[in-house]
């Protein structure tokens, strides 16, 4: 069972019931647009304090140049999706009152639980990340990987996969895992001009195609830009030890000490992510509620993570339950005109 808006969870897997112990979990970066998440930036009260240091970290109006970008993961796109992740977190730890025991972050979760368990300072990961996006526009910019794109899929079974990708092999086609996230849930790394091939594939498979991303991410063949990453940008940047344990997203070891987060940090860029293996790692720490905090419309939903624990998915208001406040303040606004027309004695 998932719950959204910040509903508590109740418990529908018996097997949770021995694990007591909640983690909060960051999600990967999914498409979006600023009408999806613009208001929240400028509404809420825990977004607008995170998006003011990020505005001060790097000394422009990040609001204003999200507004503008015309590309998907733009710099200030991905810098509004920090915000808003770390806002969302604020807000569970405050108004729900979780008290983590553990912290995860697939993909780009990694840069807000780096901020949430302490690694790095809040502005220091904002920077980084904005430093991260110009390494990473350079790198793909030229060379041998500037036509790639990671492409994402599910209900393809493995052995329709593995025909899939003997077609490749078949034309010389290349190809790199970059995830896998549930059972017939795949992310994989092809060349553009493959992409027809692929998707054709997974169709005839029963598959449906979700969404390519561009830059591509977690390839093995992307070593050079693991090394570009550590030379160039996190060479300014020292993780320390986190506060909390922290799983790792491509094999679930758990990270506790300052060079853990550090190598984990850099080997989002060359290996794959397996959200599977931090499920059994969440498991193995005791966890049994999960709180996602951020704008997701993946990791909470997947099937091995809601066969797993109980979830509540703390993500930006719908539109239901932004007209149910906007309902509940107009109830008190005439209370209060009620209470103040009663004449008194």
């Amino acid at each position: 069972m998932t719950h959204s808006d910040a509903i508590p969870a109740v418990s529908t897997a018996e097997s949770t019931n021995s694990r007591t112990g909640t983690a909060i979990v960051f999600p990967g970066m999914g498409p979006a647009s600023f009408a999806e998440v613009g208001k929240f930036l400028m509404l809420d009260p825990y977004a607008r304090v995170r998006l003011a240091e990020a505005d001060e970290a790097l000394g422009y109006s990040v609001f204003d140049r999200f507004r503008d970008a015309e590309e998907d993961y733009s710099v200030d796109f991905q810098i509004a999706f920090l915000v808003n992740s770390m806002a969302l977190a604020d807000r569970a730890v405050d108004t729900l009152g979780v008290s983590p025991t553990v912290c995860a972050g697939p993909s780009f979760g990694q840069r807000a639980t780096a901020a949430f368990v302490g690694s790095l300072s809040f502005p220091d990961v904002v920077r980084l990340t904005a430093e991260l996006v110009r390494c990473e526009e350079e790198f793909f910019s030229s060379g041998a990987y500037e036509d790639v794109v990671t492409h994402c899929f599910v209900r393809t079974p493995q052995d329709r996969l593995d025909e899939i990708l003997a077609g490749f092999d078949d034309r010389g086609a290349w190809y790199d895992f970059s995830g896998h996230l549930d059972a017939g849930f795949h992310m994989l790394s092809v060349r553009e001009k493959d992409l027809d091939a692929l998707t054709a594939g997974i169709s005839a498979a029963g598959g449906y195609s979700m969404y390519s991303m561009r830059p591509p991410v977690h390839a093995a063949a992307f070593s050079a830009l693991r090394r570009k990453a550590e030379e160039e940008v996190f060479g300014a940047y020292e993780p320390g030890a986190p506060a909390l344990p922290v799983v790792s997203d491509h094999d679930g070891s758990v990270v506790r000490d300052a060079a853990g987060m550090r190598a984990m940090m850099l080997d989002t860029f060359d290996r794959p992510i397996h959200w599977p293996g931090m499920v059994e790692s969440l498991k193995g720490l005791g966890v049994g509620t999960l709180y996602v905090t951020g704008p997701d419309s993946l990791f909470h939903r997947l099937d091995v993570t809601k066969a797993n624990f109980e979830v509540v998915a703390v993500g930006l208001p719908k539109k239901r339950a932004r007209e149910r406040e906007r309902e509940r303040a107009l109830e008190r606004s005439r209370a209060t005109r009620a209470q103040r027309a009663v004449p008194r004695p």
